[in-house]
């Protein structure tokens, strides 16, 4: 007898939890949305995010924040809890970080539409929050990423 969980081909839930150790875009996971035809948002929030400076080695800490509105297929969330923990030994500049977690969002997902920032915690007295959003080419999406980016309050 199937599951559900089976049947959407999900493996990370319902299962032991097993942490990467390296970053690891693989691990991400998807599912059906059932209601594509509609446009809504769905926010993640990750307070506990930590990578590690590409230069010294030293921690860096944020909380990430993704944002979305789903097409066909949505991101599990346990899935994306395994993989934003996989960066916990990956070492890249904060601007980096966020740009590759969306765009491996973006080719997991194909979104209509997604942001994501990253508010850093200070070090050496600078605190940084890198934004980078996407917009599906040729829908409205698109004009929606270019005036969510414009509009971007850099004050948080």
């Amino acid at each position: 007898m199937t599951t559900e969980r089976e049947e959407e081909g999900l493996k990370s839930l319902g299962s032991n939890t097993r942490y990467r150790m390296d970053y690891d875009p693989e691990v991400l996971e998807t599912f059906v949305n059932k209601h594509p035809d509609n446009d809504y948002w769905v926010r993640f929030n990750c307070p506990e995010f930590t990578s590690l400076c590409p230069i010294t080695g030293q921690p860096d800490f944020a909380e990430i924040r993704i944002a979305y509105v789903p097409n066909v297929t949505m991101v599990e969330s346990k899935s994306l809890k395994l993989y934003l923990f996989s960066f916990r030994n990956h070492g890249d500049f904060h601007e980096d970080c966020i740009n590759i977690i969306m765009k491996d969002l973006v080719r997991l997902m194909d979104p209509k539409y997604i942001e994501v920032v990253g508010l850093f915690t200070p070090r050496g007295g600078i605190s940084i929050y890198p934004y980078a959003n996407y917009g599906k080419p040729g829908t409205r999406y698109e004009k929606m990423a270019e005036q969510r980016f414009e509009a971007y309050d850099i004050n948080g």
